[in-house]
């Protein structure tokens, strides 16, 4: 007897779905605020107490409307208005309009920064630690970790723009009212908005965290740019091309036009859209530029310490150097005119003053210098803290797991973050002393240009030595490196025109460098600067040698 056996066809079950996209987004909202609670509220608040100073400083410095026109009189130039906003502005210079002109576009570059910052931060660098993988092992959806930081991004650009909205309203100034003050709050988001969107798109393009927060900043870039070239234009059709342009033509406080604002509603939804649709063409951790294949064989001097470390700075170090090479050749442009423009004002006046010099230009020259070096500050301190960087995403542990002693591998970042910093002055130093001595018509203030901003580099030196005293003994607190560039902005420039007592200023090692070209050249305060510095690396290299090194 046999038995037959029927198999029978397995049952036919419904297709696999992808699941919904932005599972867990709230919680992820929630833990992205939990991770930027220093953060976020440190940066809006920085911008809204930065801005609310402004206009009280606005308030006491033109306190006159003859200084105001007077004012408005020389903003009306190229070099001016390249540096500030339309013309438009000023038909009637109230502190309102004042505001709105030469505050809105330098703002509309910070909330951008913040902004990009928020989405790399939480999209591209969580996959570049792959951690993102981890996380999307559980209940999550695909989608749910940009529309987190996109959610996280807007959220901290609408209470900037709750504060300043309230508080400029709230301050009791002629031309600042409540209705352009909030035009002017959100203003801020709207921008802030737009760039968080294009940071979305750039995320996806590459698998680097510096790559992609590298192209949403050049994209930043090329709307001041074209801001700034549509505003001296005969037409300003450039302008119309920048997101900074629409913001700045709602003439806030003049006109209060608010349909600007839904250009940029557009764009970011048109931007955001198209960062969702590109994140489902790649994978997990890579980009949709592929990259490049590399030699088969390294260098030389990839081989040393110095060119690894080069090589890992080179795309930020080209930066920052034509950046501050852009920023001197704006500041020069207008170094001709600043007789004129500040001849009236009482504070400046007695700032220039105090530092002394043969002329207004070289007066001013040497205040414009602080803010430049204190731009380079900003690079030196990215440079320096590095090593960390490579430290807390376990890549210097297979490094130092051979024959490279500590010592070299760290010497190796901070030779090129002081070396690096004295390339980037020397850039700012170039573009301002060819920008300056062509707008003055004075050669010879070419030479003095350049070596006052290279004399700012010991300076910088010790801002390095600062942060690998943090970074070698006290790793935790390596952030804090960041209050010297800070602390040299506060007393250093605004300071001058406040009149900070000396004391503060000593504090700062920027303090104690010669203010030229308005004042003669000191070699004893550079040479100390230097030992200072020297001492500050021996010890933080010391400390890094002494301490546990944190592994994965």
């Amino acid at each position: 007897m046999t038995t037959a056996t029927v198999k029978k066809a397995p049952a036919r079950t419904a297709p696999v779905t992808g699941g919904n996209g932005l599972a867990g987004t709230r919680t992820l909202i929630r833990f992205n605020l939990r991770r930027d609670r220093v953060r976020l509220p440190v940066w809006t608040l920085a911008l809204f107490l930065g801005t609310i100073a402004t206009a009280n400083n606005y308030k006491e410095l033109y306190a006159d409307p003859e200084d105001r026109a007077g004012v408005a009189k020389t903003m009306d130039g190229p070099a001016g208005l390249a540096m500030s906003g339309p013309s438009r502005y000023l038909t009637d210079y109230n502190f309102g309009s004042m505001l709105g002109h030469q505050m809105l576009g330098f703002m509309a570059v910070l909330v951008g920064l913040m902004s990009v910052l928020v989405i790399t931060r939480h999209t591209r660098a969580e996959e570049e630690t792959n951690r993102a993988e981890l996380v999307r092992s559980t209940v999550v959806g695909r989608h749910s970790h940009l529309a987190a930081a996109l959610s996280v991004a807007v959220i901290a650009n609408l209470v900037l723009a709750l504060l300043l909205a309230v508080g400029l309203a709230g301050a009791g100034i002629d031309g600042i009212d409540g209705t352009g003050s909030l035009l002017y709050g959100l203003g801020h988001a709207a921008v802030g908005i737009v760039f968080a969107t294009v940071a979305a798109i750039t995320v996806q393009m590459t698998a680097h965290t510096r790559g992609a927060s590298g192209m949403a900043l050049a994209v930043i870039g090329v709307a001041y740019v074209l801001r700034a070239a549509g505003d001296t234009g005969s037409n300003g059709a450039l302008s119309w091309l920048s997101p900074i342009g629409w913001v700045q033509r709602t003439y806030v406080y003049v006109d209060n036009r608010w349909w600007p604002l839904l250009l940029c509603l557009a764009l970011a939804v048109a931007c955001a859209a198209a960062g969702f649709v590109l994140s489902t063409r790649r994978d997990v951790g890579a980009g949709l530029r592929a990259g490049k294949l590399g030699s088969p064989v390294a260098s030389d001097a990839l081989g040393t310490p110095l060119g690894f470390a080069l090589r890992l700075h080179r795309g930020t170090l080209i930066a920052f150097a034509a950046g501050l090479f852009l920023m001197g050749a704006m500041y020069g442009s207008i170094l001709g005119d600043a007789d004129d423009m500040l001849k009236d004002i009482d504070q400046i006046q007695e700032a220039l003053d105090r530092i002394g010099g043969a002329s207004i230009a070289e007066s001013f020259a040497s205040m414009v210098m602080v803010v430049i070096t204190v731009v380079a500050a900003v690079y030196v301190v990215m440079a320096a803290l590095r090593p960390r960087s490579e430290e807390t995403a376990g890549r210097a542990e297979p490094l130092l797991a051979t024959g490279l002693s500590r010592a070299r591998w760290v010497g190796g970042h901070l030779a090129v973050a002081m070396g690096g910093g004295t390339v980037v002055l020397l850039a700012a130093g170039l573009g301002f002393g060819i920008s300056g001595a062509a707008s003055t018509g004075d050669a010879g203030l070419f030479p003095k240009l350049v070596g006052a901003a290279l004399a700012y580099a010991p300076a910088l030196w010790v801002t390095v030595g600062v942060a690998v005293v943090l970074f070698g003994w006290f790793p935790q607190a390596s952030a804090f490196a960041w209050i010297v560039p800070v602390y040299a902005f506060l007393v250093g420039y605004l300071g001058q025109i406040l009149q900070f007592p000396d004391w503060m200023n000593n504090l700062s090692p920027f303090g104690h460098v010669p203010q030229l070209p308005a004042a003669d050249m000191s070699w004893t305060p550079m040479l100390l600067l230097t030992l200072v510095a020297a001492g500050l690396v021996r010890l933080g290299v010391a400390g890094f040698r002494r301490r546990d090194l944190e592994t994965k």
